[in-house]
């Protein structure tokens, strides 16, 4: 919503523009009235809107051309002034001042006009019947108000009704030469009425309607309204209610209603409560809520997150068989501007044999997102209206920021549920078998695939009988690790082929500083073909998916080791290189 308002008031000399604004302001007349009247503010706390509004006076007597230019491209509103009682001043607001205010302007763009007829005092009857042609012809004039500066009639509505044609103006709206909503504004509604029916059948019950009510604008509807805002619809739409619930149709029906009887405040006050700007463009406050992430600090989705993206899944998963179809995403991406998960998806999370997406794979992909871009989180979570639906002020209510690591390190514990690994080595040691087998994918099913990969996989692995996310990273070959910062990450892996010794040399060159600054420890894996395994149980949820053994071990000196047991068979003598046919663990020392 803008900020403030600023009210230009236009007209021929007679007319009682100065007189108006005085009566505003509750200022007696003069025996000589001014041609101009000096700029007024009218403070916010005595506005209607809450918002300040400035009132500027245009007299051609005092200004140029090119000062009126000059006041009409700072105008929010043009107020042009008319007198009732005289015929001429009349027809100059087609003939004169309004080729002025918009004469070069696109349709789109054209300034809001009100028409004020003053001086109702000196005339009977109404000059509508004058005004109506003109109101026809020109689609940017939002009203006309007839008052009396003289007998103080109707002068607050005037600058009210100019100022909610700046606040809730008509023409992102609604066009009125076609009698339609406009195609941004028919989008916005779409995406919200998506929001609104949580069971997602295309009907919005009762209770959905009542909870968008309540969401809105404060306090749900008695039942007999909702039963009057149906009888409405069905009167004036065929398929607007269906199973005594509103549909899409009726939905956009009523705010269509809303907005040809002037209450255009109603659709605006549901636009601004589901983050939409005067552009009906989706606002960067609610979009990208302010979070601060300390350094050394990393983000995760906390139990509120979780619980929404359940009620996500569960309503778009409308066969029940617990994973997503291609269907079913497009149905939970309706939402949103753009698809948020390209075709690398399924080579990051796991899914089900048929390819589908399943809960804990779609648990994943969140949690990917939220610990490398919570920022982009933030935004997914806005499209799908988290702060409606929780009721909260904002997204980042269902993210936590952990405490710095060095402070995990120094107690000797973590209460993260989330953790990086980097997978590093040369060209050739099988580092992206290595991330879809973490997946649980044979080195035959990768071999068939022809899915997109992913320098990225996420999967839950089981600590002291709790579940913590692992995501692998594939770190390219010609990355140059210049600064610590880039090495960052909770575990390093080290991959080389046990049947190419010369593969070693890499991991021999990339174990020193500044990748491996204290106290972050690496392990080093051969990778021979098949692929050796160990005791690490990894895997989704899911019975259909068995548990798979890894390669993984973090040497007991390792920042998380206490929360991380991952272990090779046997115990590792404590010599500085320890070779086996599983690869070689450096101590830290070395």
């Amino acid at each position: 919503m803008k900020r403030d308002v600023r009210i230009l008031l236009l007209g021929e000399a007679q007319v009682g523009k100065t007189s108006l604004i005085m009566a505003l302001v509750g200022e007696e007349f003069p025996n000589e009235v001014p041609a101009r009247a000096e700029e007024i503010t009218i403070p916010a706390d005595v506005t209607p809107e809450r918002v300040p509004t400035h009132i500027v006076d245009y007299s051609e007597a005092e200004q140029t051309e090119d000062e009126l230019r000059e006041e009409i491209a700072k105008a929010n509103v043009v107020c042009v002034v008319y007198d009732v009682s005289d015929v001429e001043t009349i027809e100059k607001i087609s003939s004169k001042w309004l080729p002025l205010v918009n004469g070069g302007a696109d349709r789109n763009s054209r300034l809001p006009i009100i028409l004020v007829g003053n001086k109702s005092d000196l005339q009977c009857g109404s000059s509508m019947e004058s005004i109506l042609p003109i109101m026809n012809q020109f689609s940017e004039i939002e009203t006309c108000v007839e008052c009396s500066a003289k007998n103080l009639k109707n002068i607050s509505e005037v600058f009210y009704y100019a100022q909610k044609a700046v606040l809730h103006p008509t023409a992102p709206l609604y066009d009125p030469e076609e009698k339609q909503l406009r195609p941004q504004c028919k989008k916005a509604l779409s995406r919200i009425f998506a929001i609104s029916d949580q069971d997602n059948n295309q009907i919005l019950s009762d209770e959905e309607l009542n909870y968008f009510q309540q969401s809105c604008f404060g306090n749900p509807l008695a039942p007999q309204a909702l039963e009057d805002v149906k009888t409405v619809v069905r009167k004036n739409t065929a398929d607007g209610v269906r199973e005594n619930g509103l549909t899409i149709s009726g939905f956009l029906f009523l705010n269509t209603l809303f907005i040809q009887r002037g209450r255009h405040e109603t659709t605006w006050t549901i636009l601004r409560r589901f983050g939409y700007d005067d552009t009906l463009e989706l606002t960067d406050d609610y979009l990208y809520p302010p979070l601060r992430i300390p350094h050394d600090c990393s983000t995760e989705l906390n139990h509120f997150g979780y619980q929404f993206l359940q009620k996500q899944f569960e309503k778009h998963d409308l066969d029940g068989d617990g994973a997503l179809s291609l269907s079913e995403l497009q149905s939970f991406f309706s939402v949103f501007p753009y698809t948020p998960w390209g075709p690398e998806l399924h080579s990051t999370v796991c899914t089900t044999k048929g390819g589908l997406l399943h809960f804990h794979g779609y648990l994943c992909q969140w949690t990917l997102v939220a610990y490398l871009d919570v920022h982009r989180c933030l935004e997914h979570l806005g499209y799908l209206g988290y702060p409606v639906l929780c009721e909260q002020e904002s997204q980042t209510n269902a993210i936590t920021v952990t405490r710095e690591k060095r402070i995990d390190l120094e107690k000797g514990q973590t209460q993260r549920n989330v953790f990086l690994c980097k997978v590093i080595g040369p060209r050739g040691t099988g580092k992206s078998a290595f991330l879809r087998a973490f997946l649980g994918q044979s080195l035959e099913e990768q071999q068939e695939d022809d899915k997109q990969p992913s320098f990225y996989s996420v999967n839950t692995v089981l600590v002291g009988g709790q579940e913590k996310y692992l995501i692998l990273f594939e770190v390219d070959v010609d990355t140059e690790f210049l600064k610590t910062s880039d090495a960052a990450c909770d575990v390093a892996c080290l991959m080389y082929d046990v049947t190419d010794p010369k593969s070693f040399n890499y991991c021999a060159s990339i174990y020193k500083p500044p990748f491996l600054p204290p106290p972050l420890t690496a392990a080093l894996y051969g990778q021979p073909d098949p692929m050796p395994v160990c005791g690490l149980q990894v895997g989704p949820r899911r019975s259909e998916t068995a548990a798979r053994n890894f390669p993984c071990r973090i040497l007991p000196q390792a920042p998380f080791a206490t929360s991380l047991p991952l272990h090779l068979p046997g115990k590792p003598r404590q010599n500085d290189l320890q070779q086996t046919r599983h690869g070689c663990c450096f101590p830290p020392s070395t």
